[in-house]
């Protein structure tokens, strides 16, 4: 605002020194006198306008500045409230944490095999301070003493609550920790008893006698899920006489044709057992080696005995049994060949599932020769019975024959009669009265015989 009344000013200044200045040179010119006059009279009114608003304008801002110091008061104010209270509620939190804290202390003091004793020294300590509460109140406010006593009972009243309460949770949390350790006990026992079967259970299946009985148990049992009967559709230890010795497959089952298949069981799975029970991934990786390295080794010598020249007729493979699932996947995990190098070999790798399969379609076959032979069956009687039916159309026949040949000879015998012999005895009548009966004519039989009409009879 200053800077503009000086720019006004020095404008009113100079038009009035170029007047001057003007006037002096060439004396007073009337029409530019007034000109200057003129300019000088609107450049008062301006400055006189210009005074004008630079009065409002300081008024404008000294109210301003009165605003001003009063909001800065009243955010001083503000802020020194507003430190005041977070100053309190930081108190406040203090006093919370320092709060859940001793109650957390109280709660551990109360815990455990210690919630008596500090049960008790807490109500000893509330019975003291209690004590003291009464006396101080009888010697301070001796003429209120029925008011005090009566504002302290309900105290005493939930001291006793609380204690008997204490008393329940105690009872409570002795009969639950005899109870937990019961069953603790009770865990540990059967744990003990667990951990001694496993033992037993791992030591068996490491005794080649027990694991091979297992494994011809786990075969059976496949068998028998397959719908296969014992001594019809296979045999076990079966026996085979060659010129290499004696031979005894763990299984033979028997195929429709009078085919047979060659099952032998593998259960010697002694360093799977060691990379189950392997620490490191070295060692487990070894004894899954050795455990595939195993199952080759069987199948090699299985391959080698060469059941099909030995079982005619046959086929040209030998089933090789691992009773369990997880056997062949680990052996198979690390020996990726074996499957492929089985069959080349021709000796099929079977899990207990795929041998169900296998033993299916074996049982499937039974099911298609039986209704073979049945349906074979069927058309013998069928073929019998139609000879049997021809030869009842025969006699049936020569039976009509003969009742047409019957009633030829019954139908003459009666014209004979009607004719011959029963003219002559009515005449005997006649003459004689000895009786009254008359004979009864005699009727031929006029009913035709159903002719055979069998396109099997000959003529």
């Amino acid at each position: 605002m200053n800077y503009i009344l000086a720019a006004i000013a020095g404008i009113i200044l100079g038009s009035i020194t170029v007047w001057l200045a003007l006037r002096g040179k060439n004396g007073i010119d009337p029409q530019r006198l007034a000109e200057a006059e003129s300019r000088a009279a609107a450049a008062e009114a301006a400055a006189t306008e210009i005074r004008a608003q630079k009065d409002k304008y300081e008024a404008d801002a000294e109210r301003l500045r009165q605003n001003l110091a009063a909001e800065h008061a009243l955010r001083v104010q503000a802020e020194t409230q507003r430190d005041d209270a977070l100053a309190r509620g930081e108190e406040e939190r203090r006093l919370l944490d320092e709060a859940k804290k001793s109650l957390a202390d109280t709660f551990k003091a109360l815990a455990g095999d210690s919630l008596r004793q500090n049960h008790e020294q807490f109500i000893a300590l509330a019975r003291e301070n209690l004590d003291k509460l009464v006396a101080e109140a009888k010697g301070d406010f001796g003429k209120n003493q029925e008011l005090i006593a009566g504002r302290l009972e309900p105290l005493a009243e939930a001291l006793s609550q609380f204690r008997r309460r204490i008393d329940e949770l105690e009872k409570g949390r002795a009969e639950a920790y005899s109870g937990m350790t019961e069953q603790i006990r009770a865990l540990a026992q059967v744990h003990q008893d667990l951990q001694k079967q496993t033992g037993s259970l791992v030591t068996a299946l490491r005794t080649p006698k027990t694991v091979g009985a297992w494994g011809q148990m786990t075969l059976r049992r496949v068998v028998e899920m397959a719908g296969m009967s014992e001594h019809c559709d296979f045999e076990e230890e079966y026996s085979v006489d060659s010129e290499d010795g004696r031979f005894r497959p763990d299984m033979v089952v028997h195929l429709p044709n009078g085919r047979e298949i060659v099952i032998d069981a593998k259960a010697s799975f002694e360093a799977y057992h060691q990379a189950v029970c392997a620490t490191t991934d070295e060692e487990r990786k070894t004894c899954l080696a050795r455990h595939a390295n195993a199952i080759r080794l069987h199948l090699n010598g299985l391959t080698a005995k060469k059941y099909w020249d030995k079982l005619k007729p046959t086929p040209e493979f030998v089933v090789m049994f691992i009773p369990g699932e997880s056997f062949f996947a680990a052996a198979v995990e690390t020996d990726r060949d074996l499957l492929e190098d089985g069959i080349k070999a021709k000796v099929i790798l079977a899990t207990p599932t795929t041998l169900i399969a296998l033993l299916r379609a074996v049982a499937y076959g039974w099911q298609q020769e039986q209704m073979t032979k049945n349906a074979e069956q069927i058309g013998k009687w069928g073929k019998e019975l139609y000879e049997r039916m021809a030869t009842l159309a025969e006699n049936v026949r020569d039976v009509g024959k003969n009742l047409e040949r019957a009633t030829e000879a019954y139908n003459k015998s009666v014209g004979t009669m009607e004719t011959r012999v029963l003219v002559s005895a009515r005449r005997f009548r006649d003459l004689s009265s000895a009786s009254d009966k008359e004979i009864a004519p005699l009727e031929s039989s006029e009913k035709s015989l159903r002719p055979v009409t069998c396109p099997e009879l000959p003529e």
